[in-house]
């Protein structure tokens, strides 16, 4: 039976826009599933409560529990308008409120939020939207029912981060879900959230609720799946440093990939993969302009050479590191110790370059973690610092990362050459470059201070 899975964003706008699109969905597929955020901000504010709970202030517990439940309520009073059907709802978000409230309380007797407490609060958001939506579609006269991801999606006990055991979640979703689908229910699922295989809460990363969609579509598995965002699809830059920027039609896979990695802000990066194994149809769509055909993602396309680069991204707030010294030449093992050193600091690192010459290795981090990872990788080398075999480790100044995606720009002559022209007529200094083997994407570093104005620049290019 055709089977649809929708995820939804979390603004109040979104929510009551998501009820007309779920009631116009479920009259043309026989199977459909939605998944939703939690309201904007909210879990902002019960992971920064609960941090200032852990560190002894507790004056925000009360306000900020205040705050939530009202949002909450005024969001299910404008979807419900009858009062005795809010009843039963109005119940469960005091409930659930008041356990963030207790949460809160217990952080700050014991002193420090665990990962494992912070993934309890963090979940909380996605547990009250989903008896919204859940509340408003019934009420819009479209069966529904909220069921929590933990239920769904087994999960391993990495906290805050934690990795699906697809197996499991796949026996665990169908035989959850598909009572209610042959019913004729919509399920209205949290995003974002799973549980161990003991029922102990844990969340996927910020971004997870994209994650749940294509890991519920597919388990089930679903012949489509649509992440419905606030923009009308992939854009080909950020429309906030490109004005004149447009929705990409139709993408493949590996340029998604490369555009989710590097800065694009409208699918999680890991909403790839189990869309990918699964052969499932993904679209990227507006909430607010349902109508426009948004960005179809698919398995490969055909090479359009008009169209070599497709997109263009940036990525913020980092600094280059620098491991530099003649003692490098020749010498094996000192890129696998340099990166074993960022790995103790748990720092991602999203662009590699190192010269051919092997006295020099550079690679982009965080701003927030230049300073750790710098002092890790000195700790790391200390003998052969001493010994100037590496003359020094440092990090520059704030920086950028820009990608130019394209499929396009496989086998074909001249893209690097137009790129960097490109760059070198409006005088750009360009201070690292990467390209992976699959030619998909260009990647190369910048000074942060020319950073919108290069994107504007390549754009061009399209």
């Amino acid at each position: 039976m055709p089977t649809l899975v929708m995820k939804f964003g979390g603004t109040p706008e979104a929510m009551a826009q998501s009820v007309q699109i779920v009631q116009k969905a479920a009259a043309a597929w026989q199977r459909l599933v939605v998944v939703t955020s939690a309201l904007s901000g909210i879990t902002d504010l019960l992971l920064g409560t609960a941090s200032q709970a852990a560190a002894g202030d507790t004056r925000s517990i009360d306000p900020a529990a205040a705050q939530i439940q009202v949002r909450h309520e005024q969001m299910l009073e404008a979807l419900v308008p009858n009062i005795e059907a809010r009843r039963p709802v109005l119940a469960e978000i005091r409930q659930l409120t008041g356990h963030f409230g207790s949460l809160c309380q217990a952080m700050a007797v014991l002193g420090e939020a665990s990962p494992r407490a912070l993934d309890a609060v963090a979940s909380l958001g996605e547990r009250l939207a989903v008896r919204v939506l859940a509340a408003g579609l019934q009420a819009a006269g479209t069966p529904a029912q909220a069921v929590e991801a933990s239920r769904l999606i087994i999960t391993d006990d990495h906290y805050q981060s934690a990795h699906p055991n697809f197996e499991a979640t796949g026996l665990a979703t169908r035989s959850t879900l598909n009572p209610l689908l042959l019913d004729g229910c919509i399920p209205v699922v949290t995003g974002f959230m799973g549980a161990t295989p003991d029922g102990i809460i844990t969340t996927l990363g910020r971004g997870g609720s994209d994650y749940t969609a294509a890991i519920l579509g597919a388990a089930l598995p679903a012949d489509e799946v649509w992440i419905w965002t606030d923009v009308n699809g992939v854009m080909t830059a950020d429309p906030r440093l490109v004005p004149e920027a447009r929705t990409i039609d139709e993408l493949s896979y590996r340029e998604v990939a490369e555009l989710a990695y590097f800065g694009a802000k409208v699918l999680h990066p890991l909403t790839i993969r189990p869309v990918i194994e699964a052969g499932i149809g993904l679209k990227v769509l507006n909430t607010f302009n349902p109508d426009h055909p948004g960005t179809r993602i698919v398995a490969d396309r055909a090479q359009q050479n008009e169209k070599v680069i497709q997109a263009v991204t940036m990525i913020k707030d980092l600094r280059l590191v620098t491991v530099e010294g003649r003692g490098m030449l020749g010498v094996p093992g000192v890129a696998a110790r340099t990166f074993g050193a960022i790995a103790s600091t748990h720092t991602s690192v999203p662009l590699i370059s190192q010269a051919s010459s092997e006295q020099s290795i550079c690679f982009a981090v965080p701003s927030a973690s230049a300073a750790q990872v710098v002092s890790a990788v000195q700790a790391e080398f200390s003998h052969e610092l001493q010994r100037r075999d590496i003359d020094r480790v440092w990090a520059s100044e704030e920086v950028v990362i820009i990608s130019v995606v394209g499929a396009g720009m496989i086998h074909t002559p001249g893209v690097a050459g137009r790129v960097f022209s490109m760059l070198g007529s409006n005088r750009f200094n360009v201070i690292a470059i990467a390209q992976g083997s699959s030619e998909v994407s260009i990647s190369f570093i910048v000074d942060s201070k020319d950073g919108k104005q290069a994107v504007q620049a390549l754009h061009s290019l399209i």
